[in-house]
């Protein structure tokens, strides 16, 4: 991939998923170049510019001599590496490499070029410096996270390379790059920005979609193992209230329940109405799509801008001090996205719950047909409101917080890094609720005579082409385990489309 203005989401996961080598326009690197020169004359002359010739937050009135301006940004690296807890994953620091280059591409941080070719060197050769997860508060950027992705192009702190964690001055000698001499501004450039919260964000996107249409999946299989009505997702209901998402959701709904033998077998059966976990899904599910779709405009706006601090405009060699590092824009989405993601655990459970209860189901108590000697899937049921549980406790907004920082210059902080964590765990939660469903649906699927719509039937065989139908009880963790492999990857969900 050739890295200039436009970056997509689907760019972003073949770069950091699927190990895609990036390169550096033409184009980018002559922004880079001009917006170079303004700080090369600033350097040179006589004015104070934060960042470039001063010291930084509260010692912004600091003028710092020529001599001492590499001496300043290196300090400020060292100084600002202080993150603790445990390190990021290897595909977050991944985005973090991807989308600094990317941002610092655009021409208006004054870097030189050979910082942004260190960058995508780094990402290019899977080398991945050891970035711990804590320690940003979303304002100014994700200072302490970035400083550590900083530390390793300068040969300090540790890098993870070739599946081992070593010395990045070591792994610099094996790639055969030597440590990087920051000049002014570029410190400052490489830290300032709102990288760490984009990088989770992007990728917490992306598995949330996957997780969307395969809660729609889910929710089908349990429509058809109750006999539930498919009435509530025509056309012609959910369009007096068209909202996108919902639109999109009963659409899927129908499409993986087409051809089913189920529901005409119980057209006269007597029951009026199913509960709201099975009939409300376009509208619940819905709800969580749009607000996907919300996250994916704010990225595709943030994977588009200058977060640094000064900004560089080389046509009138502006150097303006503003606040597009501030985390905001993310937080607030993360957010947004934690609560919408819940939702779809929390509908799940409850789903879980409609199969597995005999005076809901009409099933036998727990999916067994011997129960008492077995308990069936009676406890997992209680992982999944243990995790729907914990969601509501990360689900709170993070971004409802502040605390002052830098002796109160930096007042108003977005805590967009913590939500945007709190969403990654969010997911991971979610991922298990829904796969324990998967698997309860296929459960009682077992119990239905009658084929079921294409897309759930096609599902349900898959599972069973995973692991056999629970006759006994049996340790099955290793059942659901591999079942939410097959979920987060999107096999499952690709295996009911095709059908």
């Amino acid at each position: 991939m050739i890295l200039d203005r436009q970056l997509t989401l689907d760019d972003f996961i073949r770069v950091v998923r699927g190990g895609e080598t990036v390169t550096l326009s033409d184009a980018a690197r002559e922004r880079i170049l001009t917006a170079r020169a303004v700080i090369e004359r600033i350097v040179d002359g006589p004015d104070a510019v934060y960042g470039v010739n001063t010291g930084f937050g509260k010692f912004a009135n600091v003028r710092i001599a020529r001599d001492e301006l590499a001496r300043l940004q290196h300090n400020l690296i060292v100084s600002h590496a202080i993150g603790v807890g445990d390190p990021l994953p290897a595909e977050v620091v991944r985005g973090m490499l991807l989308l600094r280059a990317q941002s610092l591409s655009l021409g208006h941080s004054g870097v030189r070029p050979e910082v942004v070719e260190a960058l995508l060197t780094l990402l290019n050769a899977g080398a991945h410096p050891v970035v711990p997860a804590q320690g940003s508060v979303g304002a100014s950027g994700d200072l302490a996270p970035l400083a550590h992705l900083a530390l390793a192009l300068l040969g300090l702190g540790e890098m993870e390379y070739g599946g081992q964690v070593r010395p990045a001055g070591d792994v610099l000698a094996d790639l055969g790059l030597a440590p990087l001499a920051l000049q002014a501004k570029e410190g400052l450039a490489l830290i300032n920005g709102t990288q760490l919260m984009g990088s989770l964000l992007a990728l917490a996107l992306h598995d949330a979609r996957m997780l969307l249409h395969t809660a729609n999946l889910a929710a089908a299989m349990t429509v058809e193992a109750l006999s539930g009505s498919h009435r509530p997702f025509s056309e012609g209901v959910v369009r007096l209230r068209p909202h996108p998402g919902a639109l999109e959701v009963a659409a899927e709904l129908r499409s993986f329940l087409h051809d089913s033998e189920i529901a005409p077998a119980h057209a006269g059966c007597g029951k009026v109405q199913d509960a709201y976990s099975l009939r409300a899904v376009p509208q619940v599910h819905g709800a969580t799509l749009d607000a996907l779709m919300q996250a994916g405009r704010v990225l595709e706006v943030e994977f588009a801008s200058v977060t640094d601090n000064p900004l560089i405009f080389p046509e009138t060699g502006e150097v303006i001090s503003g606040g597009n590092f501030h985390g905001q824009p993310l937080a607030l989405t993360a957010d947004a996205l934690k609560v919408a993601v819940a939702e779809l655990a929390s509908i799940s459970e409850r789903r879980t719950e409609q199969l597995l209860n005999p005076a809901l189901s009409g099933l036998p108590g727990f999916l067994t047909p011997q129960g008492g000697l077995n308990s069936g899937y009676m406890i997992a049921q209680y992982t999944a409101a243990a995790l729907v549980s914990e969601n509501k406790v990360l689900a709170h907004p993070a971004s409802v917080d502040s605390i002052p920082t830098s002796a109160n210059q930096e007042d108003h902080v977005s805590m967009g890094a913590h939500g945007a964590r709190q969403l990654r765990q969010i997911l991971g939660n979610a991922q298990n609720v829904l796969s324990i469903e998967l698997m309860c649906a296929a459960q009682a699927l077992d119990f239905q005579p009658l084929r079921a719509g294409r897309g759930v039937q096609a599902a349900h065989e898959w599972v069973r082409e995973l692991f056999p139908h629970l006759e006994q009880d049996r340790y099955y963790r290793p059942d659901l385990l591999a079942l939410r492999e097959d979920v987060v990857s999107g096999q499952l969900l690709r295996a009911a489309r095709e059908a």
